[in-house]
């Protein structure tokens, strides 16, 4: 049998506003500097393989991924410039990447003696010593201690010639956060170039994120590794616009009396006599089973509120007040030509999560379609 796909739910992507995203993101970036282009969780829930080409075309140079997975697939779609891994990785995945030719990051001594049999064996190695820099605390090294500074001895005695960078990641850009985590981590940077063989002209440091970028606090980095503005979830007011819209279909309608409950756990109860719709959507497709209360998607040029918890694969809006509404009608979760402006903190209330949360659920649990 033969499967045609009619997707309940999906997402449609704009490939050309990403485009347009990056260009405003390249004019950002202070002369000098470079931009790694951030496309971990599958392009932000995007397809890698539809981001790449994007990237390629405005000259970007350095990929930003965190698994193998996403590693192949930005090679198998043509990239050759540097490819970057954003966290540490196991022993077993620097392995099966080696012919993706990946940058890992290094932080720790046995990761270090991985590294080094590989080079010994003929490997291609490029590593970025990872610092903690009293930061994020999840796999960056940290050398304010006695133990870490000896730790960061033996990794570059053992690696000196194959790092090629130097990096960190800030846990907060608030500006009075940016000028000390920004001090600190240039401080160990100082501190690791004078004990070392390396020489600063030839090593990347860096740090910093989309944030960082459109923070009014300048910061010493020779390249931004940035994410999120890609797809328009930053600084609307500077023309960046949101790349994913998310939408569904009514699949019935359907008239409920006064007192009447809606949704699992009698959640919801009817105040009066009300037209209800349900949307081929649900938790399944990465939405809250606990929206906030004042969640609504759009029908025609109308809002709908979402009634009750939201189900698996299905949600109720209240139709009342919509007019000429008919089953097969798409809804429109999110997105739009005027969701950059209009609904990017009132989604992520409503949601109770961040946008880049919800992009990579979304893309990621959904039919994709690219426009």
């Amino acid at each position: 049998m033969t499967s045609h796909s009619f997707p309940g739910s999906w997402c449609e992507i704009h490939l050309d506003r990403i485009s347009r995203n990056l260009e405003l993101t390249l004019g950002l970036v202070p002369a000098g500097r470079k931009l790694c282009a951030v496309l971990k969780a599958d392009a932000y829930g995007h397809g890698i393989s539809h981001v790449v080409p994007l990237v390629q075309a405005q000259g970007v140079t350095c990929i930003g991924i965190t698994s193998n997975a996403e590693a192949f697939a930005v090679r198998n779609a043509g990239f050759e410039g540097t490819l970057m891994r954003l966290r540490a990785a196991t022993p077993d995945e620097i392995d099966h990447a080696l012919e993706a030719r990946v940058e890992e990051q290094v932080s720790s001594l046995a990761i270090a003696e991985k590294l080094k049999a590989l080079k010994v064996a003929g490997h291609w190695v490029r590593a970025h010593l990872a610092l903690n820099a009293l930061g994020m605390s999840r796999d960056g090294l940290e050398i304010s201690t006695e133990n870490g500074r000896s730790i960061c001895k033996s990794i570059l005695d053992l690696l000196a010639g194959d790092i090629v960078g130097i990096c960190t990641h800030f846990p907060c850009n608030s500006a009075e956060n940016l000028r000390s985590s920004g001090k600190l981590f240039q401080e160990q940077v100082s501190w690791i170039i004078a004990n070392s063989p390396l020489e600063r002209s030839e090593i990347l440091v860096h740090a910093g994120s989309s944030l960082t970028l459109v923070s009014d606090e300048p910061v010493e980095t020779d390249m931004y590794r940035c994410g999120a503005i890609l797809y328009g979830i930053l600084k609307p007011e500077l023309g960046f616009q949101t790349t994913m819209d998310i939408k569904a279909r009514v699949v019935s309608i359907g008239e409920y009396p006064k007192g009447a409950s809606v949704g699992y756990d009698r959640a919801c109860r009817l105040g009066s006599d009300r037209k209800l719709a349900c949307l081929s959507i649900g938790y399944a497709n990465g939405l809250r089973r606990d929206i906030s209360a004042d969640a609504a998607v759009v029908l025609g040029n109308c809002l709908a509120p979402i009634l009750g918890k939201i189900s698996m694969n299905t949600l109720v809006v209240d139709v009342t007040d919509v007019d000429d509404v008919h089953a097969g009608d798409e809804a429109l979760v999110f997105g739009g030509i005027e969701a950059s402006k209009t609904s990017l903190a009132a989604t992520e209330q409503q949601f109770r999560t961040i946008m880049a949360d919800l992009y990579a659920d979304w893309g990621m649990r959904n039919e994709r379609v690219f426009r």
